[in-house]
C-alpha cells in the first residue's frame, strides 16, 4: 500500500473539485482519476498536470483503472446521478445504490484494502451501503457527512460576528440533508459559548438569529443548485480536509459520516457527528451530551436514515 497514493472513482464535477483542490494543497504524492468515461478522464488528468508547476509539490496525475486501487491508501467515491433542482439527496437513493454497487464490485476485485471516503448522495446512506457491499471494517469506511455544512456554518457565523471562520467552532450534525441540525450548545466563537453571545444585549446575533443561520445552512445548497444547477467547490475541498487528515494522521474532530455501534444509544446506521479522523479511518466517535432537543433531532434524522435503508436490497 501507498501511503500517498489517492484514488478518485467519478471525473464530475465534484470529483474534480476534489482533485483541483488536491493539487493547489499537495495533499498527496499520487493521484489516480477513474471513470467510465476513460477520455475524460484522461482530458482531466492532463489538464491538472499542466498545472504542476504551479502546485506546492510534486505529484503524478493520471487516468487509470480498477486495477490501480490495489496500492492505493484512500480510495474516494464521487461518482453518482446529481441532485437536479426540485430534487432532495434522498430522491438520489436508489439510482445511486445501484452505481455504488457496481464500483464497490471493482473495487473488491483489485485487492484493495485502505480507507473508503464516499460522496455520493444520499452520502449517509451511501456510507452504510458502500460498508456493507464491501464487508471493510466499519471504521475505513467514511463519509463526508457534515463537514461541508458545518464549513458552511462557520462561514455564516463568521459573517454575523465579524469573526474568523477558523476561529468558529461549530457543528452541523445528522444527515447532510434535510434533518440535519446544528449543535448550538457546542458552538463556540474563540472561547465563548454562541449561547452566551446571543444572550447578550450588545450582541450583533440573539436567539432567534440562530434559528434563520440553521434553516439557511440546511437549505444553502438548493439556492447553489438553482442558480448554478450543482454544488462542487465546497464538497471538494471539504473532501481534501478529510483526505489531509487521513493521510497525515492528524486525529483531527472532523463531522464525518460515522457508523454508531451504541454512541448516543443507537446502532447500525452511518450518520455525521464529531470523530477522530487518522490514517486508521475514523479513531472514535466523540458521544457528546447533547440537550434534550438536540437528542431528538438525532434520533429523528438517525429513524429516516434507517427507514430508508430498509428499503434497499443490499
Amino acid at each position: 500500500m501507498k501511503k500517498n497514493k489517492v484514488v478518485i472513482v467519478g471525473t464530475g464535477m465534484v470529483g474534480m473539485s476534489y482533485a483541483y483542490s488536491m493539487l493547489n494543497q499537495g495533499t498527496c504524492e499520487e493521484l489516480v482519476l477513474i471513470d467510465l468515461d476513460k477520455k475524460r478522464a484522461e482530458g482531466e488528468a492532463i489538464d491538472l498536470n499542466h498545472g504542476l508547476s504551479f502546485a506546492p509539490r510534486k505529484m503524478k496525475i493520471y487516468a487509470g483503472d480498477y486495477s490501480d486501487c490495489k496500492d492505493a491508501y484512500l480510495i474516494c467515491i464521487t461518482a453518482g446521478a446529481i441532485q437536479n433542482e426540485g430534487e432532495t439527496r434522498l430522491d438520489l437513493l436508489h439510482k445511486n445504490t445501484k452505481i455504488m454497487r457496481s464500483i464497490i464490485n471493482e473495487i473488491k476485485k483489485s485487492g484493495f484494502n485502505g480507507i473508503l471516503l464516499i460522496a455520493t448522495n444520499p452520502v449517509d446512506i451511501m456510507t452504510y451501503v458502500a460498508w456493507k457491499l464491501s464487508g471493510y471494517d466499519k471504521s475505513k469506511v467514511i463519509g463526508s457527512g457534515t463537514t461541508l455544512d458545518s464549513a458552511r456554518l462557520r462561514y455564516t457565523l463568521s459573517e454575523r460576528l465579524d469573526v474568523n471562520p477558523k476561529d468558529i467552532n461549530a457543528y452541523v450534525m445528522g444527515e447532510h440533508g434535510d434533518s440535519q441540525f446544528v449543535a448550538w450548545s457546542y458552538a463556540f466563537s474563540g472561547v465563548q459559548p454562541i449561547y452566551q453571545i446571543a444572550s447578550r444585549k450588545d450582541s450583533k446575533i440573539n436567539f432567534s438569529d440562530l434559528e434563520e443561520i440553521e434553516d439557511e445552512v440546511r437549505n444553502i445548497a438548493y439556492k447553489i443548485i438553482e442558480c448554478k444547477k450543482s454544488t462542487y467547490y465546497g464538497i471538494g475541498m471539504a473532501l481534501t480536509r478529510i483526505t489531509k487528515a487521513v493521510l497525515d494522521n492528524e486525529n483531527s474532530v472532523l463531522t464525518v459520516s460515522s457508523y454508531l455501534n451504541g454512541e448516543y444509544n443507537q446502532d447500525d446506521v452511518y450518520i455525521a457527528v464529531p470523530s477522530i479522523v487518522n490514517k486508521d479511518g475514523v479513531r472514535e466517535v466523540i458521544h457528546l451530551a447533547l440537550e434534550n432537543t438536540e437528542k431528538e433531532k438525532l434520533d429523528n434524522s438517525i429513524e429516516i436514515m434507517k427507514e430508508n435503508i430498509s428499503k434497499l436490497d443490499i
